[in-house]
């Protein structure tokens, strides 16, 4: 005999708009649809006698829809419960008592780990004035965030400057062929790229966050178990984005690298780990050398892939092009001069004389896993300029970029796990550097980023890569421009509130906002309008900071950017043109 919960299930599950593509229950679309007092939703409830029993009562002979009884009911825990699975031999990260690999909750919104600076402004003063926020979701707040997304403001970006998107390039198999610069949350991204390229990614390279706890100016909840859910959530859904013989390399520091192992090993399989990259990332000088420990210098990449047997692997070498000269001709003149003033015999002189000049050493030598820490390894830091070569910041016309990897980098990483044409997936693109690099050397690729910043960082910087600028790479391959990209954003709704809140800076402000949220926003439904208004005077007494925090937690977080499949719905307002390109773009 089935249960109240299943035959609940069952009914709604006939309501088209409350279903996912995976055909599972929209929980929270429910509780929506009931405070809208939506006509199916009552008609499918009458139309069965358990859950009209459940869900209306008889007053006076009328049949009355109870709405809070249907929402407490569809809310209760035991309502599609979620499931966890417990292992007593199982090693794992865990918190509380549960598995990390096994949480189902969802960080939703994270920085990049630095930001770029406005002329004139210090870290400090952007510690001040910028607000980041994340929030940690639970399994019953999350049942439609991970649908797919309305994309909007799209663009075709090439040598001759923006152009109107009239449509996307495919291959004879219908597979998109376009590069595509996303701006928005990357979860969310990521997960409304599932439908079009699940399974077609070659090389997916991140360098996210390293939580560091220095470089966030609101972090209260930037703690280690949500930075390891943050992570947990978006490489569930990179590993869906991989070919089977797809790779994927994340560049860490030893904040979280040991941490972010054993989070990988659950995610892809411990058999999927490759190797452990060692890349020294600069020279010792300065402020580096005073610490009271050993002089921390490199940062850590690990290199998994989809399959540990079968995957894209173009063995890389450092050949005689990239050995450091010890001595130039008159150095070795010289050195001559003086063993000769020695008296030095003369086939010493000449033995001595091959050893400086390297002859009888290999042409090339299998590059390990230690990277610029011999000789013969020149992959520095961009943050070593003298060494680096790229001027970025200043072909930009901005400000000192700090994180930013050097073009050298990616370059090694693609040409070894890709070939021209694979797709390369960056979803920390930041300044822009994998894309850069991938469209350099004839790769497809992909980024995404959220912060603000990205079309005066790496949309500026494909550009000049457009144009043919000489920076990085660019001379070793011989590059002389050309391409082209989309860029397309998210398209916003409760979102533009949560920028509204960010900017805001005084009560009056945050009390407007708060009047116009309750009529146009969608809130989340265990927030009462009616008693925050009865309670105002309280809200006004709150600093400027949890202000702030409050109004984004009154928001609706499944609604901070529109589904797809609500396109058509008047409220959101999409274009024509957005709904063919969304169309189009979904297939």
């Amino acid at each position: 005999m089935k249960s109240i919960y299943e035959t609940v299930n069952k009914v709604l599950l006939n309501h088209k708009e409350l279903k996912n593509e995976e055909g599972k229950l929209l929980k929270n679309k429910a509780v929506e649809l009931a405070h809208k007092l939506d006509e199916t939703l009552i008609k499918l409830l009458l139309n069965n006698p358990e859950t009209k029993k459940q869900s209306f009562k008889n007053i006076a002979g009328a049949t009355i829809f109870d709405k809070d009884e249907f929402i407490k009911f569809v809310s209760n825990k035991e309502f599609l419960p979620d499931s966890y699975t417990a292992f007593k031999n199982k090693i794992g990260l865990t918190f509380g008592e549960e598995y990390v690999s096994e949480n189902k909750d969802v960080v939703l919104a994270w920085p990049y780990k630095d930001c770029v600076l406005e002329g004139g402004m210090t870290k400090e003063d952007q510690k001040r004035d910028e607000i980041f926020y994340n929030e940690t979701l639970a399994p019953d707040e999350i049942d439609r965030l991970l649908d797919p997304k309305v994309f909007t403001n799209f663009k075709r970006i090439d040598k001759n400057g923006e152009h109107k998107l009239d449509g996307f390039k495919r291959d004879e198999k219908g597979n998109i062929k376009d590069n595509l610069i996303i701006k928005g949350n990357n979860l969310l991204a990521l997960a409304s790229l599932k439908k079009e390229f699940a399974g077609k990614v070659k090389l997916i390279y991140i360098d996210p966050p390293y939580n560091t706890d220095n470089t966030f100016a609101y972090n209260d909840s930037f703690d280690h178990s949500t930075w390891l859910v943050f992570m947990k959530n978006r490489l569930e859904i990179a590993k869906q984005l991989l070919t089977k013989d797809g790779s994927i390399y994340v560049n860490i520091d030893y904040n979280e690298v040991h941490y972010l192992k054993i989070l990988m090993d659950e995610v892809f399989g411990r058999n999927n780990f490759q190797r452990e990259i060692i890349w020294r990332i600069g020279w010792l000088s300065g402020y580096k050398t005073i610490a009271k420990n050993y002089i921390r210098n490199h940062d850590t990449i690990l290199f998994y892939t989809k399959d540990p047997n079968n995957f894209v692997f173009n063995k890389a070498y450092n050949t005689r092009k990239d050995f450091t000269d010890r001595f130039n001709a008159d150095n070795k003149k010289e050195i001559l001069e003086k063993l000769e003033q020695l008296k030095i015999n003369k086939k010493e002189r000449e033995d001595f004389l091959n050893y400086i000049s390297e002859i009888g050493l290999p042409d090339k030598y299998p590059l390990e896993d230690t990277w610029n820490s011999s000789v013969y390894d020149k992959l520095n830091s961009i943050a070593v300029v003298s060494y680096s070569g790229e001027k970025v910041s200043k072909m930009l016309g901005v400000d000192e970029i700090k994180g930013q990897k050097s073009e050298k980098l990616l370059q090694r990483i693609i040409e070894v796990s890709t070939n021209e044409g694979d797709i390369v997936l960056d979803y920390h693109i930041g300044t822009g550097t994998t894309c850069a690099v991938a469209h350099k050397l004839n790769r497809q690729y992909i980024g995404i980023e959220q912060m603000e910043y990205i079309e005066n960082t790496a949309v500026a910087r494909l550009k000049e890569v457009i144009r043919g600028e000489s920076v990085g790479i660019s001379k070793e391959v011989n590059w002389k421009g050309g391409g082209d990209f989309v860029y397309m954003e998210l398209a916003k709704w409760n979102e533009e509130w949560i920028e509204k809140i960010k900017k805001a800076k005084t009560g009056k402000e945050f009390t407007k906002i708060w009047d116009e949220m309750k009529d146009t926003a969608f809130l989340n439904y265990k927030i009462d309008p009616e008693n925050i208004d009865a309670n105002i005077k309280n809200f006004a007494d709150l600093n400027i900071k949890d202000q702030k925090k409050f109004l984004i937690e009154c928001l609706d977080k499944n609604q901070l950017y529109v589904n797809y499949s609500e396109i058509d719905d008047k409220e959101y307002g999409v274009s024509k043109e957005d709904k063919e390109l969304n169309k189009n773009f979904y297939g």
